[in-house]
């Protein structure tokens, strides 16, 4: 039997029909799943402020299983209503709902203008296929993924949590609190909110910490038009390797970025002359990997619970190197889905992308490990270093706790944590192409197999420079190459992305005349 569904046609923007359809695929991928709760969170994320989006969160809080990615597709791009509702009957029969079980959804938006409307639609989707939903508000990513799982593991053994935003606010922060007891109070933490929904929850987080840990809040404007993700935040520390304008360090002070919904972290301080320094996602990853392996260690469990960190090809080469003389380091694909994936192969497993998104995830066997072995100092620490992570999904706020109780721990200050190994200076270049699908990947995408010949002659650059590495991957949104480069030298990792990028550029058949200059 085909499932009825009239669309509206009354909105006026391609996005708000693009939302009406995700509310009845959220519904369906609900009943799929015998009417287990499903999230929905309307946010562009680090994009600038016209942009928007949405994210799909499966029970467990984790993103939306890959598969029914295509149906997501199917959906989105129906070219009118005929088209959509045969793209619903279609899923219904090939995944074989059953269409009598009830549809539960968690829903939350960001602070863009465009988001209460696009909400709008996306109720009138739940609503068209009769989906019961609880509407979370304006709240960050990391929230709404933490209400997905704390909802479905209700009253269970597995139960994650008290299912509200204070639920996450008291979790989060009495284990924070514990992790600091006994500790210097550290110097107040500058936080760059990217004038985004993080600044909502970080002004939140500030009652519940009292006066153990203090925070100062800057790009924290969430009215006037523009200003989010504008000129601050995670993705403009990180792209641009320097401090957002409005932001002023004196020296061997620390501070941090978070992105537009709070789910991208990124650190940085300045050093006795005041010169800047970036903490990126591969340093959050060093940091935490080597206090959790201590932490194992001490509480007598290191033959038991084995820790494991996953990357991906952009990690800078040193933390890889750093990392593998210490603990097992898996290399996978670009994205949130594989790291996590992959992390949830081992029994604590930590991931930070480069960008600063990531988490740490234990396993069930090794929390319950955890939970019944005797006591002892490292084995409390432990357990409530798994009552400061969201092990749902990246948690900028989150792992801003998680970082500053490692720090506190050892009695770090940037400069000690930033010198646990050195950066490889390095370079990211975009090539605009034709059609990106022309170049292929394998080895994690570290390595070209087409077009045939060009992973020969990279190679062939590579070796010419110390310390040199370069990978070329295809765009998985947009018809660019992305060329990323590190070397010994800041001129020579410039030099080796701009050589291999022309590489690329003349292989994708670009017009010499019109040939970047910087192509080399």
């Amino acid at each position: 039997m085909g499932l009825q569904v009239s669309e509206r046609s009354t909105r006026g923007k391609t996005l708000d029909s693009v939302l009406f359809r995700v509310g009845v695929l959220a519904a369906l991928r609900s009943k799929k799943l015998d009417g287990k709760t499903i999230g929905v969170m309307v946010t562009a994320s680090h994009n600038p402020e016209p942009d928007n989006g949405v994210k799909l969160v499966d029970p467990r809080g984790e993103m939306l299983e890959s598969s029914w990615e295509a149906h997501a597709t199917a959906f989105a791009n129906a070219p009118n209503s005929v088209a959509f509702i045969a793209a619903v009957d279609e899923l219904v029969k090939a995944t074989k709902i059953d269409l009598s079980i009830p549809a539960r959804v968690v829903y939350a938006r960001d602070t863009r203008p465009t988001s209460p409307q696009l909400a709008a639609a996306l109720k009138d989707g739940l609503e068209a296929i009769k989906a019961d939903y609880r509407d979370a508000g304006v709240t960050t990513t990391p929230v709404l993924h933490y209400l997905v799982r704390t909802i479905n593991t209700k009253g269970t053994k597995d139960s994650y949590g008290e299912d509200t935003e204070e639920g996450y606010l008291t979790k989060l922060s009495d284990a924070f609190k514990k992790l600091l007891a006994g500790k210097p109070t550290p110097p107040p933490l500058l936080i760059d909110c990217a004038n985004g929904v993080g600044a909502l929850m970080a002004e939140r987080f500030k009652a519940y910490l009292g006066g153990i840990f203090n925070i100062n809040l800057v790009n924290a404007d969430l009215h006037t038009p523009g200003a989010l993700n504008n000129s601050c935040g995670a993705d403009f520390v990180k792209v641009n390797q320097k401090l957002p304008p409005s932001i002023t360090l004196q020296p061997g002070q620390r501070a941090c970025s978070l992105d537009g919904d709070a789910d991208r972290l990124m650190y940085y301080y300045a050093d006795e002359r005041g010169q800047f320094h970036m903490l990126d996602g591969d340093k959050i990853t060093t940091l935490v990997a080597s206090y959790i392996v201590e932490l194992v260690k001490a509480s007598g469990l290191d033959e038991q619970i084995k820790v494991g960190v996953v990357q991906t090809a952009y990690a800078n080469g040193s933390s890889t190197k750093y990392l593998s003389g210490r603990l097992p380091v898996k290399c996978v694909p670009t994205g949130v889905k594989h790291l996590h994936h992959a992390a949830e192969q081992y029994d604590i497993g930590v991931y930070f992308e480069a960008n600063g998104h990531g988490t740490v995830i234990f396993s069930p066997a090794a929390q319950e490990l955890i939970s019944s072995h005797k006591p002892s100092t490292a084995l409390t620490n432990l357990r409530n270093i798994i009552d400061v992570i969201n092990q749902t999904v990246g948690d900028a706020l989150s792992d801003a706790f998680l970082v500053e109780t490692v720090l506190a721990h050892k009695s770090f200050s940037g400069v000690e944590w930033d010198s646990m190994y050195c950066d490889l200076p390095n370079r990211l270049v975009k090539v605009v192409v034709s059609d990106r699908n022309a170049f292929k990947t394998e080895d994690a995408e570290r390595r070209l197999v087409s077009p045939p010949g060009l992973q020969a002659r990279v190679d062939e650059l590579v070796r010419k420079y110390e310390g040199g590495r370069s990978f070329v991957r295809p765009s998985g949104t947009e018809d660019v190459v992305r060329v990323y480069a590190e070397a010994a030298t800041r001129a020579e990792a410039d030099e080796l992305a701009f050589r291999v990028a022309g590489l690329v550029y003349d292989e994708a058949g670009g017009d010499l005349s019109k040939r970047p200059k910087e192509f080399l």
